[in-house]
């Protein structure tokens, strides 16, 4: 397998997949643009990033055997990650290697900020002794306000509270006993953190949720003389509301390390405000934190290529190897009883509702409800099908999908069931785990009780409960040389009705099927191949 390096990383990263048989690593020696990539990755199994190399739709399209991107860094601006989706490509990025490095050039900004460092030491390097000019403020006291407390965030209220900071916090996503662990005080709106804080950081993702929101509307409802900081991603602050605040003097000034546009152009007007200290992306821009992105996604490119353990994918799930053992067996259920209702139910579909019982609903349900998607619309997909783009499939399927955990007392401690409703038609499916050895098993079809191994050919069939029906379906198939490796019988009462599930060895002929449909007892007759 190739792995493309395109951006410069580690020499310790790239010694770790060089040393895998398995690959073949190639280093470009220069940033490629668009055109010069698409020859390149014709064959790449794999490319390594940093926020150089664009990885466009175009050069997605151009690599068909590629399986993942890696980028060494916390971002992903750089990369059509929606393409990817689209094509099955996971995209990784490295959010631990660069934290701490991020959250000290971020403090070191504060402090910067705070005492006028870099004015006062242009004004020294020009020949000047000007003390009244950069009169500053302590951080003692003051009150910081930091949007986003993941774990960048995490570490810079650490450091301010060390140095006796008061810490507002504003991120929907923590929880009140998170936020009392860390010392801060989780604020709600975030109109709150606005009227109260001295300082105010950023370290949230650029999506459409946070693609300028601190704006003209956020500035008017900060204090007078707010000071505010940006070393997450460029597009967060609108750049032309803050150059306002400033001139209007509502702000004190600000410490940006990521832009709107990047490399800032030259005549960006953010350099003529002397208010404003500037730095060229340096977050990660330290020898620790390089070397560790580069063994970061070096050692998640290799566990992908390797043996499909994801981590720290922007459009998949992630489960440490821990909980991955823990899933595993509810993936491989969770992909056969898609298969089966796939093949019981329409094509056209309205909603598929995946329920989680017993102790699977403790499971991380995402990944288990992509792989039973998979399965539910491998025929709709083919191949390119798989759990990183399976619900953007549904979604443009229409397919409406719903997960529910329920509190069902049944036979099983852990189980599993699908419903597929295409109009007022309804088609279900239910599994569970067995044994020490973890063993799937199919234990409900269309709301009866069965016990069915999920592999192999699988001959369902709804008949009239009378002697003689198992022993005439039995001749028939030895007829034919075709082995029933198992059955499942269920009837409703004695001489009622009936669901028979053979599992076959080999798919039954169509003679066999010709025959069975002939009998006035058998009906709803189907193969299954799982």
């Amino acid at each position: 397998m190739k792995i493309l390096v395109c951006d410069p990383v580690s020499p310790k990263g790239i010694a770790l997949l060089q040393q895998r048989p398995e690959f073949q690593v190639v280093v470009l020696p220069k940033r490629l643009s668009e055109a010069e990539l698409l020859p390149v990755v014709a064959d790449a199994a794999a490319l390594v990033v940093r926020s150089d190399t664009k990885v466009t739709r175009q050069v997605i399209a151009g690599a068909p055997q590629l399986r993942v991107v890696g980028g060494a860094g916390v971002g992903g601006d750089n990369v059509d990650v929606e393409a990817a989706t689209q094509r099955g490509i996971v995209v990784m990025n490295t959010p631990g290697g660069n934290t701490i490095s991020t959250a000290e050039l971020t403090f070191s900004m504060l402090m910067a900020l705070a005492r006028n460092i870099p004015q006062a030491n242009a004004s020294m390097k020009a020949g000047e002794w000007n003390r009244k000019a950069f009169n500053g403020t302590e951080l003692y006291g003051k009150t910081l306000g930091v949007l986003g407390m993941g774990r960048i965030g995490t570490e810079l209220a650490r450091r301010a509270i060390a140095f006796g900071m008061r810490v507002l916090a504003y991120d929907p996503y923590l929880s009140l006993s998170r936020a009392k662990s860390l010392q801060v005080e989780l604020v709600e709106p975030l109109d709150e953190l606005y009227a109260s804080a001295d300082f105010i950081t950023v370290h949230m993702p650029l999506s459409d949720e946070t693609r300028n929101m601190v704006n003209a509307a956020a500035f008017a409802k900060m204090k007078k003389g707010v000071r505010v900081l940006n070393c997450a991603r460029g597009g967060i602050i609108n750049e032309a509301h803050l150059i306002a605040a400033i001139q209007e003097g509502r702000v004190a000034g600000a410490a940006l390390d990521v832009y709107e546009t990047e490399p800032l152009p030259k005549e960006s007007p953010l350099r003529g405000l002397p208010q404003i200290i500037m730095t060229p992306h340096l977050g990660a821009s330290t020898e620790e934190a390089q070397e560790n992105v580069g063994i970061e996604v070096a050692e998640a490119i290799t566990d992908f290529l390797l043996s499909g353990s994801v981590r720290n994918a922007v459009n998949l799930p992630s489960l440490d190897a821990k909980t991955h053992a823990e899933v595993k067996p509810f993936l491989m259920l969770a992909e056969k009883l898609g298969r089966v209702v796939a093949q019981l139910a329409p094509k056209r579909n309205d909603r598929i509702i995946i329920t989680y019982g017993g102790k699977a609903t403790e499971l991380p349900t995402d990944p288990v409800t992509r792989a039973l998607l998979v399965g539910f619309l491998k025929s709709a997909g083919g191949q390119d099908v798989n759990q990183v783009n399976v619900r953007t499939l549904a979604h443009g399927l229409g397919l409406l999908v719903e997960e529910i955990k329920s509190n069902e007392e049944t036979d099983y401690n852990e189980w599993l069931h699908v419903a597929v409703s295409a109009g007022a038609q309804r088609f279900s499916a239910g599994g569970t785990i067995l044994g020490r050895k973890h063993q799937p098993r199919i234990v409900r079809l269309m709301g009866q009780p069965v016990e069915i191994l999920p592999e192999g050919v699988l001959l369902l069939l709804n008949n009239t409960d009378r002697p003689g029906m198992v022993g005439h379906i039995g001749s028939l198939m030895g007829r034919y040389q075709v082995n029933i490796a198992g059955m499942s019988l269920h009837r409703d009462e004695a001489g009622g009705q009936a669901l028979t599930v053979l599992n076959l060895d080999s798919e039954p002929p169509a003679a066999v099927l010709a025959e069975l449909q002939k009998d006035p007892d058998i009906r709803n007759l189907k193969v299954v191949t799982l």
